[in-house]
C-alpha cells in the first residue's frame, strides 16, 4: 500500500497539474469514451497503457477471463456495463481483449486448480466452449503453453458471440451503428493481434492499413426488407 500511496502523491504533484484542464472539462461535460473495452482483470493487462489512451477515452470493464456472459434476465456487472456504454454513452465500438498466460484459461485446462474456488469455476462456465473447441479441433500434441494460448484466443471469439446476444448490441448491429472487435495481447512481446471476422483468424494490424474487425452491422443479414415486401404484398 505504501507504493500505491506514493503513486497517488506523484499523480497529484506531477501528472495531474499537466492535465488539470482536461479533467476539469471531463468533470464539467461528462465522459464521451471512444469505445468499451472488456478485458481481463490480470494485473499485467492494462487497457489504457496498451492503447495509450488518456482520461475519458475508454470505458473499461475488467473481469477474470475477459468474459461476456450471454444475456439473461439476471442482472450482472458486465451486462450492465455493456448496456450503459451503448445506451447512455453512445459508444460505437466494443473490444473484447484476451491475453497470453491467462490464469483463467489455465483453470479451464486444469479444473483441479479450481476446486478451492467454486465461484471462479462457475464463472468460467461461460468459456467452456473455447476449451471444447481446442480439445476437439486442435492437435493433441500441443505444448501446455500453446494449449493455454489457443484456449485464450478461442475464448475471445466465444465472448464476441455472447456479446451479440445482448439486446442493446443486437439492435445496434441491426442498424449498423456498432462494430465489435476481438484483440489478443501478448504480455511477453507487447504485440496485439486483432481478430479478422471475414477470415476467421487473428492478424497483426499494419500501420496505415484498415483495422480488421470481428463483426459489423453490415456483416449481419436481417429480414427487414423481406418483412417489408411481405407487408406490401398483403
Amino acid at each position: 500500500m505504501g507504493d500505491l500511496l506514493k503513486g497517488i502523491s506523484s499523480f497529484r504533484g506531477a501528472v495531474f497539474p499537466n492535465q488539470s484542464a482536461l479533467y476539469r472539462k471531463l468533470a464539467r461535460e461528462g465522459q464521451q469514451p471512444q469505445a468499451l473495452m472488456i478485458s481481463c482483470a490480470d494485473s499485467r493487462v492494462m487497457p489504457e497503457t496498451i492503447t495509450q489512451a488518456g482520461p475519458g477515452d475508454l470505458f473499461v470493464c475488467r473481469n477474470a477471463g475477459n468474459i461476456v456472459p450471454p444475456f439473461s434476465t439476471l442482472n450482472g456487472g458486465v451486462s450492465s456495463a455493456i448496456e450503459y456504454a451503448i445506451l447512455a454513452l453512445g459508444v460505437s465500438d466494443i473490444v473484447v481483449c484476451g491475453h497470453s498466460d491467462c490464469g483463467a484459461m489455465k483453470g479451464l485446462c486444469h479444473p483441479e486448480l479450481l476446486e478451492p474456488m467454486p465461484n471462479v469455476a462457475a464463472w468460467l462456465r461461460h468459456s467452456h466452449a473455447a476449451y471444447s473447441i481446442v480439445c476437439r479441433a486442435y492437435p493433441d500434441d500441443l505444448s501446455e503453453s500453446d494449449r493455454v494460448r489457443a484456449v485464450a484466443m478461442e475464448n475471445v471469439v466465444v465472448q464476441l458471440d455472447h456479446l451479440k446476444t445482448h439486446p442493446s448490441v443486437a439492435a445496434k448491429l441491426a442498424t449498423s451503428e456498432i462494430t465489435l472487435h476481438g484483440w489478443f495481447f501478448d504480455i511477453e512481446t507487447g504485440e496485439v493481434q486483432v481478430y479478422d471476422g471475414a477470415k476467421a483468424t487473428f492478424t497483426v494490424p499494419q500501420e496505415g492499413e484498415p483495422l480488421p474487425v470481428a463483426v459489423t452491422g453490415r456483416d449481419r443479414p436481417h429480414v427487414m426488407p423481406q418483412i417489408a415486401a411481405m407487408l406490401a404484398a398483403e
